[in-house]
Formats: structure tokens, sequence, C-alpha cells
């Protein structure tokens, strides 16, 4: 016995023997494999390795490739749609809810349900009014946030245009309502707000913040615009003036056409102020220092980044002018209802509490423009404010001047200004606009027209 144990591999061995076989054959294979020997492998290695071949890994990885397709497209569909509601999310909590002033937003759908179901004109005026007021501020929100993309030139285009949006919507409904005096003298109140009102404030705030120092501006940029202030005042007083003396060559008509003709060489003054302001003197509006020249270098308004996308900016320009409009009809329409159950003359309602939702500057306000609209949908709007209107803008337009001349600024400035207002509000408080059969008696004289008619008949068969 040389205890050597002989192996059979023969298929016609008996079971016995193949159950005796079973387990070294498998013990042998297992050992070949740990050592990596090429020699003596056994059939059931070679089957084993049958079973991973080229096609079967590639039918593995295209099963594997086919299982998991669905699913990631499924996964980046949830991604897609999760992006989609953070970026709605962001974009509601950036315009809707990082404004202190837009808790007045409830009061704009308050006013429509209380002018269906009370009509009572006082409470929807007093509604729609604050309704307003935020959509106001969150336009010129999205209008400085749309010129992010644009470039300067073409955001102040948009500053300029979208920043009267408000008070233009405002007046083409009251335009078409017929009610032409209530467009004159909002548009005359917010002037004698942005000129008094607000330029007060300024000055006093600052003033207070910085009462040891003194607040300078650029005095060429102030000359300029008092210039384009008195020329504006220019255009609206000779149609009084000439209404006044009764001096017009054609009763009724010579009037209309001069405010007409007047208003389109305004607005060619208007683009040319802003042609000469984003153009030619950029650098005319950069901080001033506190001696009177230019600070160089970056400013804070160069680290500034928009906060909602381009056409986030358009959605919501075109959603806020849409609510603007909406609510300016009713307030427009419940202007003469809220003067009577107030007791309160349409006249300080329309120059006092009607210029709150907005702000201009003379030459960018829509009043020429309004003379043109009224032109096209045929309303003899003109540039005649009356007497009263036109001396208070006037003297206004005075005492700003005389304000800005120095190119400095304090508090007791901006006091003198605001206590102005106050005597502006006052007048207006206590001035009533003649009934509408006086007032076209007053604008359109019947006896002076006669005595003009009979004298031209005379001198023609003289």
């Amino acid at each position: 016995m040389t205890g050597k144990v002989r192996f059979s591999l023969d298929p016609h061995s008996s079971p016995q023997m193949d159950k005796i076989n079973e387990k070294p054959q498998l013990a042998i294979v297992h050992s070949h494999l740990e050592m990596g020997s090429m020699d003596g492998r056994s059939e059931h290695e070679f089957e084993d390795e049958s079973l991973v071949t080229p096609v079967n890994l590639s039918r593995r990885a295209n099963g594997l490739n086919g299982g998991y397709h669905g699913s990631f497209s499924t996964a980046e569909q949830d991604t897609s749609i999760r992006s989609l509601n953070d970026s709605l999310w962001r974009t509601l909590k950036v315009v809707l809810f990082t404004s202190k002033i837009n808790i007045l937003m409830p009061c704009g759908p308050l006013a429509v349900f209380i002018h269906h179901s009370f009509a009572d004109k006082g409470w929807v005026f007093f509604l729609s009014l604050l309704g307003i007021i935020p959509l106001a501020e969150r336009l010129g929100f999205a209008t400085e946030q749309l010129a992010f993309f644009t470039g300067p030139t073409v955001g102040g285009l948009l500053n300029a245009s979208f920043g009267n949006a408000t008070e233009l919507i405002i007046s083409i409904h009251a335009l078409k309502g017929g009610m032409i005096r209530v467009v004159q003298q909002s548009l005359l109140g917010s002037i004698l707000s942005n000129m008094l009102l607000v330029l007060g404030c300024a000055f006093f705030s600052g003033g207070i913040v910085f009462l040891k120092k003194e607040q300078v501006f650029d005095k060429a940029a102030a000359v300029v615009n008092s210039g384009l202030l008195l020329m504006a005042v220019m255009g609206l007083l000779f149609p009084a003036v000439l209404h006044s003396t009764h001096s017009e060559v054609h009763y009724g008509k010579s009037e209309l056409a001069l405010s007409r003709f007047s208003s389109c060489i305004m607005l060619v003054a208007y683009a040319s102020y802003l042609v000469f302001q984003l153009k030619d003197q950029r650098d005319s509006y950069d901080p001033v220092g506190e001696e009177g020249c230019q600070n160089e270098g970056s400013t804070d308004d160069d680290d500034e980044v928009a906060e909602i996308s381009k056409w986030e900016a358009i959605t919501w320009l075109a959603i806020l002018t849409v609510w603007i409009s909406v609510l300016s009809d009713y307030l427009v329409d419940a202007i003469q209802g809220a003067s009577v159950a107030w007791n309160i003359p349409v006249a300080f309602i329309s120059v006092i509490l009607l210029p709150i939702v907005d702000r201009m500057t003379l030459l960018s306000s829509p009043i020429p423009f309004c003379v043109v609209v009224g032109w096209i949908m045929g309303q003899p709007m003109d540039l005649n404010f009356q007497l009263f209107e036109t001396a208070t803008l006037f003297i206004t337009v005075l005492v700003v001047a005389f304000m800005l001349q120095e190119g400095t600024s304090n508090y007791f400035k901006g006091l003198m200004l605001m206590l102005c207002y106050l005597i502006v509000a006052a007048s207006f408080f206590v001035h009533v606009d003649p009934p509408v059969g006086e007032f076209l008696i007053q604008r359109f004289p019947i006896n002076s027209f006669l005595q003009a008619k009979e004298q031209k008949e005379v001198l023609l068969q003289s």
C-alpha cells in the first residue's frame, strides 16, 4: 500500500463511487481556483467559468441599464419639479414678503369685496388707495430688478417709464370717465408732494442723522432740474393766462390747441433730458463728497445683484400692472362718493390724497402724455389748470429753486419745505371748484364769444 487514492472520472462508474468522489473532486476544483493553476482543471470548473461570458456580461449590463432608466428619468423629473417649486417660492418670498409695506396688499381685494357687497364709496376709495400703495412700490422694485439685465441706459428708461406707471394708469381711467379736473389736480398734487413733502423729508432726515455735517449735492444738476421745472411751469402758465385774459383767437379752441402743442414740445424736452442724463452726463450723478467733488471708485451700488431673474421680473411687471389697473378703476369710481361721504372737497382728494400712491418729477410726469392721450380719446384735456392751481405750482417751483441753488441741504431747509406743503394742503382743503355749469361758462364764456363774433363781423363789413 502506497497510500495513494485513485479517483476515476469515468461516466460509467458506479453511483457509490460518484458519491465517494464528489467531495474530493469539489475540493480539488476549489484548491485549483485558489492557487490559480491552469493545469488539471475539472469539468465542473470549466462549467462554472462558462457561465460568465462576454454575451452574459453585456446582457447583464443592458439589463442593469434598462432596469434603472425609468427610475433615473423619474428622479430627474422630481428634481426639476422640486427646483421649480423652490424657485417659485423664493420669488414669492422676495416680491411679496420682504417689504413691510406689503402688509397693505389685502386692502385691494377687500375694496373689491366691499364695492360689490355694500357699495360704500368711502371705504372703497380708502381701501383701494391703501391697496395700490404696496403695488406701486413693488412695481418699482420689479423695474429695478429688470434694469440689472438691461444695462444702465435701458434701465434708466425703464425706471423713468414704469416709475410713473401708477399715476398714468389712474389718469387714463379718470380720462375715460371724463373726469378732466381730477386728472389735472392729481397730476399737480403728485408734483407738489414730490417737490415739497418728499424732498423736505429727505433734507430733514439727512440733516438729523448728520446733524454736525452739511450734506452736499451736485449744484450743476440741481440748476438743470430747476430750469426744467421753470420750463414746464411756462407750458402750464400760458394756457391759463390765455384763458383768464380772454385773448384767444378762437374761443374754446386756441387754448386747447396751445396745450396740445406745448405738450408735444414738453415730451421732446423730456426725451432730450433722458438722453442728456443717461448718455452725456452719466458721471454727474455719482456720489458727491463733502468737498463738493465726485467720489471715485466703486460704490455700494456696484455690489448689488438681482434678487429675481429677468423673466420673473417681466412676469411680475405684467401682474402688478394689471392689478393696479383693476384697483384704479374702483378708486376713480369712488372719488365723488368719498367726497360726499367724508365731506371733503374733490380738489383736496385729488391734490393731496391721490398722490400718496405715486411720486414723480414735473417733466417726467405724465402731464403732457395725458394731454396727448386725451386728444386721442376725444377728451378736451388741456394744460389750463386754472389760476389757483397754476399759481400754487409757480410759487412752489420758485421756493424749491431757491432751496437748491447752493447745492447743500440741512434739516432746516427740509423743515421749511414740509411746512410749505402743509400750507398747500390747507389751501386745497378750503378750495372748491365751481359747479359744472359755472365751470363750463368760465371755460367758454358765451358773452365774450358773442362780442368777439360781432366785432369780427364789423371788421369784415368795413
